[in-house]
């Protein structure tokens, strides 16, 4: 692949990823006690779909420039680690119960994303490609 056609790819999966991390923020709510609930479900959906798109990727029912587009531009799009290290700086200056919040959040957060993880490489190595993955597929 062509180095200019990969930045391209990713250029479109990240505008993607973008959106749909702004469409998360709006519709999550944030609880009042401040947990970013917002950032966990993007970062999460992001793990999820990053495993999925692995799973399919080695089972070769897509190819690398779709896997590319996904992984390095959707779900970076999507997902947003320094929404997660910020989040959770200001929770812990906030006051003792915003310190204990936070480190819940950080436990949380790497919890559900390696699970995310296994859990997307499982379903995408698992599934069967169809014609129309097929035709993804690169000769």
């Amino acid at each position: 692949m062509q180095p200019g056609f990969a930045v391209l790819l990713v250029f479109v999966g990240g505008a993607v990823g973008a959106v749909a991390r702004e469409f998360l923020m709006l519709l999550v709510p944030t609880p009042s006690h401040g947990f970013p609930l917002d950032i966990l479900v993007a970062n999460v959906v992001a793990s999820l779909l990053i495993g999925f798109s692995a799973g399919r990727y080695n089972r070769r029912a897509i190819n690398a420039g779709w896997h590319l587009t996904v992984t390095t531009g959707a779900m970076g799009g999507l997902s947003t680690f320094s929404s997660f290290v910020f989040a959770s700086s200001v929770l812990m200056k906030a006051s003792m119960t915003g310190a204990l919040v936070a480190a819940a959040y950080v436990v949380i957060s790497l919890v559900m994303g390696y699970a995310a993880v296994i859990v997307g490489m499982t379903i995408g190595g698992r599934a069967t490609a169809t014609r129309k993955q097929d035709a993804w597929k690169s000769p």
